[in-house]
């Protein structure tokens, strides 16, 4: 009996010590504020210099992931006049002020997007490069009619056999 009795005294006391706790309970208070945020935008200088580059980006793998956050972080860039990024071609088109971004400012934005995104064949232009791949029909849009220059600038984008064929002519 006595040792029934310690362990009823011994279950009391564990269960006021635990279940007596006097800490206070957060409590969740919702303040309404106001926030205005200002967006600046950046107009660009009628008088500035734009140059335009191209250059390849390896490493995307997709065309809404990959390309279109690449071509947004190139557009928000302060002296960017337009960005324009080609999943299919894995070819970046940047017209922008040179005075205020570099070529070597576009390849660090493109690397701060990403690890795996590596910038290749950087050159700046005069005017953006229009290429198409080759259609169904190779003879008609890719080789024909083209200087032995064209058909091996061509073939060196295009997958076709014909074309390849084409160029070794």
């Amino acid at each position: 009996m006595k040792t029934i009795k310690n362990i009823v005294l011994v279950a009391v006391v564990t269960l006021a010590a635990f279940s007596c706790k006097n800490e206070p309970k957060a409590e969740v208070v919702t303040v309404e504020t106001e926030t205005t945020v200002e967006t600046k935008k950046a107009t660009l200088d009628p008088n500035a210099t734009y140059a335009k580059a191209e250059f390849t980006i390896e490493g995307m793998t997709c065309a809404i992931g990959c390309a279109r956050t690449i071509e947004k972080k190139l557009a928000k860039m302060e002296g960017v006049k337009s960005a324009k990024v080609d999943y299919d071609k894995k070819l970046a088109m940047v017209e922008y002020d040179d005075a205020k971004v570099t070529t070597t400012s576009l390849e660090e934005t493109v690397g701060k997007v990403g690890d795996t995104y590596t910038v290749k064949d950087m050159k700046t232009v005069t005017s953006f490069s229009d290429k198409k791949a080759c259609s169904a029909d190779c003879k008609k849009d890719c080789c024909a009619n083209k200087t032995d220059a064209e058909k091996k600038a061509c073939s060196k984008d295009c997958k076709k056999a014909c074309c390849a064929d084409k160029a070794k002519a």
